[in-house]
């Protein structure tokens, strides 16, 4: 089994704002991915893609069959700002109107899977209460999820309260529903579990994607690979012996004061890539 072959996103922020959406498609293929990861954040900009499907489906359509990309899953980080666990009815039911445009995005660009932000609350306090919510928007999410055949997965965040598999277990297992799993990040899974290998032996069953990203103790975005304390090479042995075949998906943010062109982008996000094959393939 050759770990080089399963299929491999980019993250969308690791393109360049300015880039037009040909442009980014240009760059991820030229650096050897097979999809990109959109982002829908907690920005009014990329929110605004959820009420311009159409026009957003009109553009990617024919640029996707060009350059025989998908958008595979869909990082929907929007909910830090408007959160199911959140104290304010207004903020909840927001999130309830994000998750549901979403997953109409999702449909129409043919996505199969959304990432869930694993955060009760962000900008709040975490309570049993905020839980209690946050739960309760994973059902209904779930259900609706269901209904149009579209995957949601908890993303292992980089916060304690969902930083590992087994805390992103316990809402699965709440939830129980065919179609709410886990994205681990094994970089933010590193930085909180003692045994992160262990946690993807244990939960395998349930992993629907991983986000690949170098992280240190206490810095969990823009760690160049190899700066940080992921051992991906005893990660990548245990994904192979657990006979991974599912989706990575490279976690890296671009400089958007750097004013990059398309060769540079190129140049940078194919060094990730081979990079990571490396170590995916290293027997050290």
């Amino acid at each position: 089994m050759d770990l080089r072959k399963n299929p491999l996103g980019v993250y969308e922020k690791a393109l360049p704002n300015c880039f037009t959406w040909e442009e980014k498609c240009f760059a991820a293929k030229q650096a050897g991915y097979d999809f990109i990861e959109m982002s829908v954040d907690e920005s009014d900009l990329r929110l605004s893609r959820l009420e311009e499907i159409e026009t957003l489906t009109n553009t990617l359509t024919p640029l996707l069959k060009k350059y025989n990309l998908s958008i595979r899953s869909l990082c929907l980080s929007a909910h830090r700002r408007f959160p199911f666990g959140s104290a304010d009815p207004l903020k909840r039911a927001r999130a309830y109107d994000i998750m549901q445009k979403a997953i109409k995005l999702a449909d129409a660009l043919n996505i199969r899977n959304i990432q869930l932000a694993g955060y009760d609350v962000y900008y709040e306090d975490s309570t049993e209460t905020s839980k209690t919510f946050f739960l309760n928007g994973l059902i209904d999410a779930a259900k609706l999820a269901e209904r149009h055949n579209i995957m949601l997965s908890l993303e292992v965040m980089d916060t304690p309260f969902m930083g590992t598999i087994e805390r992103a277990m316990r809402y699965v297992e709440q939830v129980s529903s065919p179609y709410l799993k886990v994205y681990p990040d094994l970089g933010n899974l590193t930085q909180f579990s003692p045994h992160p290998e262990q946690e993807l032996t244990n939960h395998i069953a349930h992993v629907v994607a991983i986000h690949l990203k170098d992280t240190q103790k206490t810095v969990f975005k823009e760690v160049p690979f190899g700066e940080g304390t992921v051992n991906f090479v005893s990660l990548f042995k245990t994904l192979q012996s657990l006979n991974y075949q599912g989706p990575f998906l490279v976690e890296m943010w671009a400089n958007n004061q750097l004013n990059e062109t398309l060769e540079d982008v190129v140049s940078r996000l194919k060094a990730a890539r081979l990079w990571l094959f490396e170590r995916m393939m290293s027997h050290a």
